[in-house]
């Protein structure tokens, strides 16, 4: 399977699950608990469906119907090993991309999956892309500006030239930041034995 048929909600869950087994109703509450519905929306349709479609395509698989008390039962499941493989290529193929703005802040999200040394890449490729692309529109804007175009009909391409070279800043000073080891890259920062993070994953089987 091709990484482009995962949704950046398909990718967020296939990475939740690397801390465990979970039913769809604890990966909803961790979600929305930790804010990644910023990222994507989380509605209970939406992750019900992507759990079934991630489980047809081999990437999660069943792993027991458990029951609480008066509740339902509830099915949990496991990330495979296909489906734990294809999160860091998900995040290596959009990285780079310029064209594809929500997948690009999931794979962000998500870049702790790949080496630094990686990432440094893939951001390089995005940061020459964004460089060509904000140079055709500032030539654009002084030509525009040197036939006398009004200032009004210009304010849309403006505003995208200004967006652009604050991307470009940023990404320029992210890359200086983790290739000068001042930005932290310990992907096993999460202490799954803290009081937090077992309080949290109680709060989200409730």
């Amino acid at each position: 399977m091709h990484a482009d048929r995962l949704t950046p909600l398909g990718v967020m869950l296939l990475a939740l699950l690397h801390e465990g087994d979970m039913h769809p109703y604890e990966m909803i509450r961790l979600l929305r608990l930790r804010h990644d519905d910023r990222l994507v929306p989380v509605t209970n349709g939406t992750v019900y469906h992507t759990v079934a479609r991630l489980q047809k395509l081999g990437l999660l698989a069943e792993q027991g119907v458990d029951r609480e008390g008066n509740r339902p039962e509830r099915t949990t499941y496991r990330v495979t090993e296909a489906g734990r493989n294809m999160v860091p290529e998900w995040v290596r193929a959009e990285l780079p991309r310029i064209d594809r703005p929500e997948q690009f802040r999931v794979a962000l999200s998500e870049a702790h999956n790949l080496p630094p040394d990686e990432v440094v890449d893939l951001l390089q490729q995005r940061l020459a892309a964004i460089t060509a692309q904000l140079s055709v529109l500032q030539h654009g804007l002084t030509k525009a500006e040197a036939r006398g175009v009004p200032d009004f009909y210009l304010i849309e391409t403006r505003r995208e030239a200004a967006l652009l070279a604050a991307d470009h800043q940023w990404l320029t000073d992210i890359i200086a930041a983790i290739e000068q080891r001042s930005l932290d890259w310990n992907v096993h920062a999460l202490d799954e034995t803290s009081d937090r993070y077992l309080a949290q994953r109680k709060a989200a089987r409730q």
